[in-house]
């Protein structure tokens, strides 16, 4: 025969499972729900709660407020829950214990959802931050380069809080995601002020952004940020690396491929190796298989490739390579395709490099009055943006025309003049005007 429990108390407990520690635990949060008087409310310790059990307390001995919590918890009068059961196997369990018991579910659930809820971010300010890096990287191409890094760094402390508040895996993804592509725009922003060391952690930083965020794209654009830096700091056979590697990342798209096949066609070109450095450029220039992807085509802007920042590209490499005629055809078509922009959206960058090229091609040729005639362009670009690319390529001029040969003539020598003033007063002016790249000679 079956021994029978000491209270209907002990064996409630026993179905329900409800050792000690949590029948004290749950008396505390009924006493704040039926009574709610605070630090007055009755408590219960986990002795009392085995002399309850064991029926060793009268229930006329407990205060009102102790027997109103009990009654709630267990939904029977506190007289049977201290006696001994009735000899029955199954009593029943009242109605109100079953809605109880729901209503504390109900209650955990929704406190739980309030912790969720509270450890997230404004869906509407993930959109907001969204476009502000689109916005930033249209922007780009028409802001002074110190600008475009005072803009993104806000933007990177706006989203770093941000990922500090969320605990939504699909926001943190996100975030790490914009995050990437803010550290992305500060990485081209301190590369155009010539801050090498500095762009290539903060290309570096981006990569390890995508990286942790699964986005491949990020990681191809960071690479080649890094493969630029190696170009311009007489790294060639790294900037060849880090192109190819590049390539290999999943999910890019046409525009992608171009950008990084562009750049290592320079370094190839700056290799001296003149067949790696044509194939590399036609394939870029025949890059049309019709696939996208979110970064380069999705976002666009500064992380995109425009046909006419392809064309200045293309006129850099034929200048390499020692082909003057393409480097002048390169660098017309994109002097041209600029030309029909707006002006407010034309890139400085792209303006005068492209003009830089088409002078450097003409200088090659002995033309210097067409040279002089190139450079048009370039004098009316502001001194806060005269990025790298553009102080690189007037730099070659400047050394090219000092070469013994032109020294005795005026235009020339009034070419260089003015060519050096125009690098000087630059006002991010941190390269030397001596360029590491290929020399070029008469």
């Amino acid at each position: 025969m079956t021994e029978q429990p000491e209270t209907l108390l002990k064996l409630l407990c026993d179905r329900r499972n409800l050792g000690a520690p949590d029948f004290v635990e749950l008396f505390d949060k009924i006493a704040d729900e039926v009574v709610g008087k605070g630090g007055n409310n009755p408590t219960c310790s986990e002795r009392t709660m085995f002399r309850w059990r064991a029926g060793q307390t009268r229930p006329d001995s407990l205060s009102a407020d102790t027997r109103r919590v009990l009654q709630a918890m267990f939904g029977c009068d506190v007289a049977a829950l201290l006696s001994p059961p009735a000899p029955a196997d199954d009593p029943p369990a009242p109605a109100f214990n079953l809605e109880h018991e729901i209503n504390m579910t109900a209650r955990d659930a929704q406190d739980d959802a309030g912790a969720v809820a509270a450890a997230s971010v404004s869906d509407t300010n993930l959109d907001q931050l969204t476009d502000d890096v689109t916005s930033l990287a249209h922007a780009y191409a028409g802001l002074p380069p110190i600008e475009a890094f005072r803009r993104g760094r806000t933007l990177q402390e706006e989203l770093h809080n941000q990922r500090d508040r969320t605990q939504i895996p699909a926001q943190q993804q996100r975030l790490l995601e914009l995050t990437g592509q803010a550290m992305a725009l500060l990485a081209a922003a301190a590369f155009d002020l010539g801050s090498f060391a500095n762009a290539r952690r903060l290309a570096r930083a981006a990569d390890l952004y995508g990286e942790s965020a699964r986005f491949e794209p990020l990681r191809a654009y960071a690479d080649g940020i890094l493969a630029y830096i190696a170009y311009f700091t007489a790294m060639p056979t790294e900037a060849v690396s880090k192109a190819r590697r590049a390539q290999t990342y999943g999910g890019l798209g046409d525009i992608a491929r171009r950008r990084l096949l562009a750049i290592e066609a320079r370094a190839h070109g700056y290799l001296g190796d003149t067949a790696s450095a044509r194939r590399a450029l036609q394939l870029s220039l025949h890059a049309e298989s019709g696939a996208r992807d979110d970064l380069h085509d999705g976002v666009g802007g500064e992380f995109g490739f425009t046909a006419e920042r392809l064309a200045m590209s293309s006129s850099s490499t034929a200048l390499l390579i020692h082909d003057g005629a393409e480097a002048e055809r390169s660098a017309r078509r994109a002097l041209d395709l600029i030309s029909q922009k707006p002006q407010a959206s034309r890139s400085a960058h792209v303006l005068g490099g492209a003009a830089a090229d088409l002078a450097m091609a003409r200088l090659l040729s002995n033309d210097v009055e067409g040279a002089a005639d190139a450079l048009t362009p370039l004098w009316d670009i502001p001194g806060d943006q005269r990025v790298t690319g553009i102080l690189v390529r007037t730099g070659q001029i400047q050394q090219f025309l000092a070469q013994p040969t032109y020294r005795a003539s005026t235009l020339p020598r009034e070419l260089r003049d003015r060519v050096e003033d125009f690098t000087r007063t630059a006002s991010n002016h941190q390269l030397s005007t001596r360029s590491a790249l290929l020399q070029l000679e008469a």
